[in-house]
């Protein structure tokens, strides 16, 4: 478990959300779980839903996810193994569906390009969510971001008794910056770094429904019951989320051959699984609301 500050029920909960961002942050780990997200796959058919992976990359990501109970591999017979998603990964889809809501909503993006293929649609949702995860999956972010969320206001020596103990207080102020500069954290520009207060940004308020549906699926609870969250059960009001906002992370996936046009998603909680990972079915756009501003993503 993670050390912090916070309060016990607070803390045990943060450590099972951070543990899961662990299962889900690393690379390609979500790109392979949406692709066998429509039916059990043979290793040839993941890797050539998968071409940029060089050979040796892409076993032992299946190994490691079959490990963590995320994909249930299949012996038919001899040489004939597939991989799907266990039941408790099925269960993970709602969750990924509200983090690609998120990223399509607050990640920084080009100017949107036409409507592409199913396909290319598809990706950029994944895209979305491993953009996100990169965001709240870095050291200590998560741990902060809940801290100024239970705090509201907060100095950079409360944060760090909260999110890094143990740690000297100036080894908060560089995580604090980090999440300035992804803009999910707002701070007073003019003021000295040892007197600066610290809040959530819009964006960074924006991220309740996604730590409450991670809380939820760590713990085995259906998503309903995540508005009940005791540290992120209360949402911003819409006049929070004020437009100009933009969080922004630079992309881990590598180049492709026909760039996928930017996706911007809807947070509808009517999603199902499927309208977001199947190539059968398209995923809904959202229109673009004026320029968009902030720091490089792709």
């Amino acid at each position: 478990m993670i050390p912090t500050g916070l309060p016990r029920p607070v803390h045990a909960d943060l450590s099972r959300v951070s543990e899961s961002l662990g299962m889900l942050s690393p690379r390609w780990n979500v790109q392979i779980l949406t692709t066998v997200s429509a039916q059990a796959l043979r290793y040839t058919e993941i890797k050539a839903r998968m071409p940029w992976l060089q050979d040796g990359q892409l076993h032992p990501k299946l190994r490691w996810l079959t490990a963590a109970g995320l994909l249930d591999r299949t012996e038919h017979g001899t040489r004939h193994v597939t991989y799907g998603l266990s039941a408790r990964s099925t269960d993970l889809l709602p969750v990924l569906a509200v983090i690609a809501a998120w990223g399509g909503t607050h990640l920084e993006k080009p100017t949107p390009a036409p409507p592409g293929t199913a396909d290319a649609r598809a990706g950029a949702v994944v895209q979305n969510i491993e953009d996100t995860l990169v965001l709240i999956g870095a050291r200590h972010a998560t741990p902060i971001l809940w801290s100024l969320q239970a705090r509201g206001t907060s100095s950079a020596k409360a944060v760090a008794a909260d999110a890094m103990p143990g740690h000297g207080l100036s080894a908060v102020y560089p995580r604090l910056r980090q999440l300035v500069d992804d803009r999910l954290v707002d701070t007073d520009t003019d003021t000295d770094a040892d007197e600066a207060d610290y809040r959530l940004s819009p964006p960074g308020q924006a991220l309740a429904p996604v730590y409450r549906a991670l809380s939820a699926w760590a713990t085995g609870r259906p998503l309903t019951d995540a508005a009940t969250h005791p540290v992120w059960g209360h949402p911003p009001a819409p006049s929070q989320v004020a437009g100009g906002m933009w969080a922004s992370a630079a992309s881990r996936l590598p180049a492709p051959a026909a760039p996928a046009p930017a996706l911007q998603t809807t947070p509808s909680a009517q999603w199902r699984a499927g309208e977001l990972f199947s190539h059968r079915h398209p995923v809904p756009a959202r229109a673009s609301a004026g320029t968009l501003t902030g720091g490089h993503r792709r």
